[in-house]
């Protein structure tokens, strides 16, 4: 659905990153990408890790999340959030989404902080999650948390590229997140970013993120570190993606339309995320089917796309429903439970040429209109 888009760019880059020597981790290009990609989300520091459920998990501990705390967190997201969370040994406690957006819903998020505080037990962190390019509501989202009094960690790593109000992803609260892994919008193969304006706190992600060495010419080691940061390779493969990100975010954008003008004439059939989608980075796109108006179903369609060869996927599986998670706290309405009932995410990828992507409406037309 959306596999690398690479070329020879990307080969010159590596290539060139080969032959300077700078082959282990850190390097020239793992130090421009940090600075490229700080310029890119209008933060101050960055810092290149291994995989974007690294870049969580040191994100959390630099803020002192730790075990007894209580992270509230989307419950619509791929398990790496959740995960982090409990490798800090702190509880995820999952909120439900907007039904629009599939975001996390500020009210219950409000309701959810309300409730904990009653409870004596309030929320160290707020951990939403930009779902498939688009943006958390952090007008509001900001806004509750400073009401409750509570750190803001921002999840971006769908929405490199993305925007809200005009301010771009992964600048929001304390810090946030990307991820770079092979089937994002960009790709470093694997690997991940840590973002924030806030010194401190990137420090001491750089700091954990190297075994926690300490600056002696022995290895001396007061803390419990990891080896988390990105190769200088994959750093070069990095900066050649971000370079092409406007365009490669323009192609996304253009089967996103097409597809939004095929649905248009089939009755309800919507592209998820709403209409208003023009600070979305387009990762990926889905539709959602409602089953009062129509006969379709989700699961229908995505066989037989199956059996043209074509991938396709329903929304994430809410993490409340996970069976690791069964026993986890939450509040939840149902809304992320129908989307992942009845959304299919299709084949977004900006590598997909005219020909693919006409064998996917071909294929499409065959499972949603009669006859």
């Amino acid at each position: 659905m959306s596999k690398p888009d690479v070329g020879e760019l990307e080969e010159e880059y590596v290539l060139a990153a080969i032959r300077s020597g700078w082959i282990a981790p850190l390097g020239p290009d793992v130090d421009a990408f940090e600075m490229e990609i700080a310029e890119r989300a209008g933060v101050q520091h960055a810092v290149a890790l291994a995989s974007g459920t690294a870049a969580l998990h040191l994100g959390l501990l630099s803020m002192g999340i730790g075990k007894g705390d209580i992270v509230v967190t989307s419950t619509m997201t791929f398990a790496a959030t959740a995960n982090a969370v409990t490798y800090t040994g702190a509880t995820p406690y999952f909120v439900d989404s907007d039904p629009v957006s599939g975001n996390i819903d500020p009210e219950l998020l409000d309701h959810a902080l309300t409730n904990l505080e009653r409870a004596g037990s309030p929320a160290s962190a707020v951990l939403p999650v930009d779902l498939l390019g688009k943006t958390a509501n952090y007008s509001r989202l900001e806004s509750i948390c400073s009401a409750h009094d509570v750190p803001l960690f921002c999840d971006a790593a769908e929405s490199l590229g993305a925007s809200h109000q005009g301010k771009a992803a992964g600048s929001f609260g304390r810090a946030g997140v990307f991820s770079f892994n092979g089937n994002k919008i960009m790709t470093t193969s694997g690997g991940g970013m840590f973002v924030s304006d806030d010194e401190h706190l990137a420090r001491t992600v750089r700091y954990l993120s190297t075994q926690a060495r300490q600056p002696v010419v022995h290895y001396e080691h007061t803390d419990i570190g990891y080896n988390y940061r990105m190769s200088n390779l994959l750093a070069a493969l990095g900066r050649a993606q971000l370079s092409r990100l406007d365009e490669m975010i323009d192609r996304r954008r253009h089967w996103r339309s097409r597809y939004r003008a095929f649905f248009s004439d089939v009755p309800g059939v919507e592209i998820f995320g709403g209409s208003e989608d023009g600070e979305d980075n387009y990762w990926l796109s889905s539709v959602v089917i409602d089953q009062a108006q129509t006969d379709l179903r989700a699961q229908n369609v995505q066989a037989r796309l199956d059996e043209h060869n074509i991938e396709s996927r329903p929304l994430w599986k809410p993490m409340h429903l996970q069976p690791v998670f069964k026993d986890a706290p939450r509040l939840v309405n149902g809304s992320s439970e129908s989307l992942f009932e009845n959304g299919l995410t299709l084949p977004s990828g900006s590598a997909m040429s005219e020909a693919d992507f006409n064998r996917v409406m071909d294929a499409l037309t065959s499972a949603v209109v009669p006859g």
